[in-house]
């Protein structure tokens, strides 16, 4: 009996941490490009066409790698609820080392997008899809971090939730990058810009209809703390 009801718990708990899981994964191939870029920058690589103006301004690139790849990883964490019920200074702990995180990447993205040279297949359409969703990244960072100093834990779930997604842009734009490449081949400028903003777009559209599947959040019932 004490083996069926353990089994159970188990099967019941699963579900959380599938959602975790996805996002990781998600992360996994932009967090490992990063680190090679970190380790190129670090270790003196030959400095190419491609890489060239990451050597001529390596701060607000090595900013955006970190910052996102917290952001992305440990954020994935904070959507696992009873992690939040059962450890909640460590939610709180988490969602203050976030919020900088994450304002970092887009903020040090939008300096990128606006003082860098444009990379080889990138083009004005590309940019401006760039500015308006690193804009609009760091706006949900802001706008959550002022809701829960309200102790407004609906709205900060709601505007954090679309910051991350929106952060995790990266892991969808190699779904929708791949099967274009392997199908119709590289894609031209006005096309790699589409299928940049198709995964931001699909993210925000997959945490819309997320949040619209949960129940309403009590403020009573839950910390007030970043990220959740």
């Amino acid at each position: 009996m004490t083996s069926e009801r353990g089994f159970s718990l188990l099967h019941n708990k699963r579900p959380e941490w599938l959602l975790p899981a996805g996002l990781l994964l998600l992360s996994a191939v932009p967090v490992a490009a990063g680190a090679a870029r970190v380790a190129e920058l670090a270790g003196g690589a030959r400095v190419t066409a491609d890489n060239a103006r990451f050597f001529a301004t390596p701060v607000p690139v090595v900013l955006h790698i970190f910052g996102a790849t917290i952001f992305c990883v440990l954020g994935a964490f904070q959507f696992v609820p009873a992690l939040r019920r059962r450890r909640p200074r460590w939610h709180r702990v988490a969602g203050r080392l976030l919020v900088p995180c994450g304002l970092a990447a887009a903020l040090s993205g939008l300096w990128m997008t606006l003082f860098s040279d444009l990379p080889p297949g990138d083009g004005d359409l590309l940019a401006v899809f760039r500015l308006f969703f690193g804009t609009a990244m760091a706006v949900s960072i802001v706008l959550a971090t002022l809701a829960i100093r309200r102790r407004d834990v609906r709205r900060h779930r709601v505007w954090m939730t679309r910051g991350y997604a929106i952060g995790l842009g990266a892991g969808t734009q190699v779904l929708t990058h791949v099967p274009w490449t392997l199908l119709v081949g590289v894609p031209g400028e006005v096309t790699r810009a589409m299928l940049m903003a198709a995964g931001w777009v699909l993210n925000l559209v997959v945490a819309e209809w997320a949040l619209r599947r949960r129940p309403p959040v009590r403020a009573a019932a839950t910390p007030a703390v970043p990220l959740g």
